[in-house]
């Protein structure tokens, strides 16, 4: 349905071909948990990566690539493994799994920013047994988010959205003092207004959370860094696309929930975005798949687009977000990494990026 990540390897791919290199892919669809599930198979991913590279390329029929599928390799053919997950060794971070990877090919590139954070054997072990680097990709990644989280060209604004506040809330800690605004919409924005003391109704909340960012607020209030919540809200008496809805700045009533944020909040961010001078925006205001509780997305959207900042965008359901409003190509850097980007920005080490650098020592 989405070809954003392939084709964003394929300059990494298409420099290796170049240098003479037989390429062999390697890469991870899904979640089949260490069992062969045919939905999850690399096969459509091997066809597209053909018809972008105006090439073959032959998908093996098992993870660990067999020698009859490999065998008689052109110098300008480039092998697809069949995915990793298939192996559950590949998830257990198995020494066997990564010395029979390790064992196809001279040298290994990383350029997969999406599977860094992840403990596994072609990721974290891989790079311990052969010469390795990393791709054009993994390294404009790392590149663009140190120079968020060292150099941000003010005023720097921090967007969040999404469901989930436990998600983010390590990266509105970090960046305390770090970021001059953080906006803060999405499902979780609903702990953050429960925690400070709004009644959210029956949105959903994180309370397991709530401690944790009642805490974070009153850092807030003591750092240089502005915390902005939703002044309104967009309810529905149900979580359904066609549910009865309205807008409120006050207190959601029992029963209802908030699916998006509302105009005035909308206006607040986008004044905070048209100023600033970087702007890094992961996760969606509300359900933007629904076309009643999609306008404060869109309204973030086209801000982050319109701004002359130097934007940043992250993670899939932002990036979907963009791609149906037509705004892709207005972003300066699109990341491919969801939950990696998230821990980065965290400040937390990331098992593949440790193996590649104690691999170039």
């Amino acid at each position: 349905m989405d070809d954003t990540r392939i084709r964003a390897t394929v300059p990494t791919i298409r420099a290796l071909l170049s240098a003479g290199a037989r390429v062999i892919c390697c890469s991870h669809l899904g979640r089949p948990k260490g069992s062969r599930v045919p939905a999850l198979s690399m096969v459509p991913v091997g066809q597209c990566l053909a018809t972008i590279l105006e090439r073959r390329v032959r998908v093996t029929s098992e993870p660990n690539g067999s020698p009859a599928d490999l065998e008689g390799m052109e110098a300008d053919e480039v092998a697809l493994l069949e995915n990793l997950r298939f192996d559950p060794r590949e998830e257990a971070n198995d020494p066997s799994f990564a010395e029979e990877l390790a064992s196809l090919a001279d040298a290994f590139v990383c350029d997969s920013f999406g599977a860094v954070h992840r403990a596994h054997a072609s990721v974290a072990l891989v790079p311990k047994l052969l010469p390795s680097a990393a791709g054009f990709l993994l390294t404009k990644e790392v590149e663009v988010l140190t120079r968020i989280m060292e150099e941000p060209k003010r005023p720097f604004v921090l967007v969040l959205g999404g469901a989930k506040v436990s998600d983010k809330l390590g990266v509105v800690r970090n960046f305390l003092d770090k970021a001059d605004h953080i906006l803060i919409g999405g499902a979780m924005a609903n702990t953050f207004l429960a925690a400070s003391g709004r009644g959210v109704g029956g949105s959903r909340v994180e309370s397991d959370r709530m401690e944790e960012v009642r805490d974070t607020l009153r850092q807030a209030e003591s750092s240089s860094t502005e915390i902005i919540l939703p002044d309104d809200l967009v309810v529905a008496e149900s979580f359904e696309q066609d549910a009865t809805h309205k807008t409120l700045n006050s207190e959601v009533p029992e029963g209802w929930m908030a699916l998006d944020v509302g105009p005035a909040t909308t206006a607040r961010f986008r004044e905070r975005i048209r100023d600033a001078g970087m702007v890094l925006w992961n996760g969606p205001m509300g359900v933007f798949e629904w076309p009643k509780f999609a306008a404060g997305t869109r309204e973030v959207a086209e801000a982050v687009a319109a701004t002359s900042a130097y934007t940043v965008v992250g993670g899939g359901d932002s990036a979907a977000a963009l791609a149906s409003f037509g705004l892709t190509d207005r972003i300066d850097h699109l990341s491919t990494g969801g939950g990696a980007s998230l821990e980065f920005l965290e400040g937390r080490s990331l098992p593949g990026l440790t193996a590649l650098e104690e691999a170039t020592r």
